[in-house]
């Protein structure tokens, strides 16, 4: 996600770092950098040139140009404009004061409606509600049966009248229905239409007046960048839009629409579409965005992402597992496939401070292969082999590698990374019994309990072997590196020969 725009921003912030003192000179050259880079990612003109001046303004004041960390001191400035500019603060989403509540979902063609109504739903559905979605898109072939899908999938239910219905009808009396069986809120998702489609925008201003919707969100695709502001305008002139959910983040390496389109329309972003899976939605933040743009990660993001895959009681066990040294492999296993379902390894990793600019300079490729990997090897143990790990001997680790489909090496090297990890789980059990237990051990793990969402302090060097400092060019090794062969007859009769000569 923004990629592009946060290499070079944090080039340029890297040069001025390196200079004790600043001066006017040294701030308009960053500046004149962070223009070019905000031009490059397709931010509106008109947003580029406020956002540098106002920058520029506080930056030059006497108590940055000298003060002790002046380049710091610009870059706090920095984060403090890009939320300024993003929108200072979440705004959840509004909810009717007699449900049910409606969500009208609109935008182009393509940009994902039907998908993120499905999203949005099962959000809502994590949260407690009792969403209802509802296939207005009578006109795309397969969008009914997409949507339904979708919530059988998903266990949600969905409201459908067929593709001969009237889209106004449909609405108004999915919004009856839910009032009927107590559904709340009610998303409706409408076709996909050009903002210069005159008869597709006067349907859908009729939508609108016939279920008088508390949000109308415009699903946004953020990698058409300005064109997604053009399109916001035009939207939020019809309809007057409550909101925005910019879909595709996680393909968008520039981030134009996301930096505009609350400047530019005055509409607030509420959610974020990262990947293809149901659960790729986020609520949008954005003091976090803005971190992430300037390479800082989103560790508070990531946390967040554990503690959703475990319930409390499941944390008060591992908790106990760490304290008492019997956290095995099993455990591991059972915290891998949480690591899965907590979306793809690139996308975790881009959220910890600093470690996705590394990979993407050292141009490594992380495949989420690599979990298949690991998974293959424990699988292939019995039950009493992933309790107790110390009795695979080396018949036994010929088994499993031959079951697994890996080499011996591959395996002893799981094993001596696991005991690894043992050991350091083992000591931060002890400092948490030596001065507030519980809080100390929750503070250790990340906030969640949860070894795997301690990503940001190094977790990740258990579960994968860790990313070295002096990660090698090209792609991330499937094999450890394996031994050099024995130096055979020829290879002695050299050695002599080099010695003669």
């Amino acid at each position: 996600m923004f990629e592009t725009l946060t290499d070079r921003l944090t080039a340029a912030f890297q040069r001025i770092g390196r200079k004790g003192r600043l001066t006017e000179e040294d701030v308009d050259e960053a500046l004149r950098e962070v223009r070019r880079a905000l031009l490059e990612a397709d931010v509106h003109y008109r947003v580029v040139r406020d956002f540098v001046a106002t920058v520029r303004e506080r930056a030059i004041g006497e108590e940055v140009l000298r003060s002790l960390t002046p380049a710091q001191q610009v870059i706090a400035i920095v984060h403090q404009e890009l939320v300024r500019l993003l929108g200072e603060e979440r705004v959840p989403l509004q909810w009717a004061p007699q449900p049910p509540s409606v969500f009208l979902l609109v935008g182009l063609q393509g940009s994902g409606k039907t998908t993120h109504v499905a999203k949005l739903g099962a959000l809502l559905k994590k949260e407690g509600r009792r969403p209802l979605l509802v296939a207005a898109d009578v006109y795309r072939p397969a969008a009914i049966a997409q949507l339904q899908t979708l919530g059988q999938q998903n266990d949600l239910p969905v409201y459908a009248e067929g593709p001969n219905a009237d889209p106004v009808d449909i609405a108004r009396r999915a919004v009856a229905h839910a009032r009927q069986y107590g559904y709340n809120p009610v998303i409706i998702d409408t076709a996909g239409r050009l903002q210069i489609d005159e008869r597709m925008m006067q349907e859908v201003e009729r939508i609108k007046a016939a279920v008088n919707p508390v949000e109308i969100l415009l699903v946004a695709d953020a990698m058409t960048g300005q064109e997604a502001v053009r399109v916001a305008e035009e939207f939020h002139r019809r309809l007057t839009l409550t909101g925005l959910i910019l879909t595709k983040m996680d393909g968008d390496a520039r981030g134009g629409a996301a930096l505009s389109i609350r400047a530019v329309v005055g509409v607030p972003i509420k959610f974020i579409g990262t990947g293809e899976r149901v659960d790729a939605i986020e609520p949008f933040y954005p003091d976090r965005l803005a971190t992430r743009i300037l390479g800082m990660g989103d560790v508070v993001s990531l946390i967040e992402k554990a503690q959703q895959q475990t319930s409390e009681e499941e944390r008060q066990k591992l908790q106990e597992k760490v304290l008492t040294g019997s956290f095995n492999l099993e455990d591991f296993l059972h915290q891998l496939q949480q690591l899965k379902r907590m979306g793809p390894l690139t996308q975790l990793l881009e959220m910890i401070p600093g470690v996705g600019q590394l990979i993407r300079q050292q141009q490594v490729q992380i495949s989420d292969d690599e979990y298949k990997h690991i998974e293959a090897i424990i699988l292939s143990m019995t039950p009493e082999e992933r309790r107790n790990p110390d009795i695979i001997t080396y018949s036994r680790r010929r088994r499993i590698a031959r079951g697994s489909g890996t080499t011996m090496a591959e395996v002893s090297q799981l094993l001596s990374q696991f005991k690894q990890m043992q050991r350091m789980m083992a000591e931060l059990g002890q400092a948490a019994m030596g001065g507030g237990r519980r809080g100390a051990l929750r503070g250790l793990l990340g906030g969640g309990g949860n070894p795997l969402a301690a990503l940001g302090n190094g977790g990740l060097d258990g579960l994968m072997g860790g990313l070295p400092t002096n990660l090698p060019s090209g792609s991330l090794p499937r094999r450890p590196p394996q031994p050099p062969p024995k130096a055979g007859k020829h290879a002695k009769n050299k050695k002599k020969h080099k010695k003669r000569h």
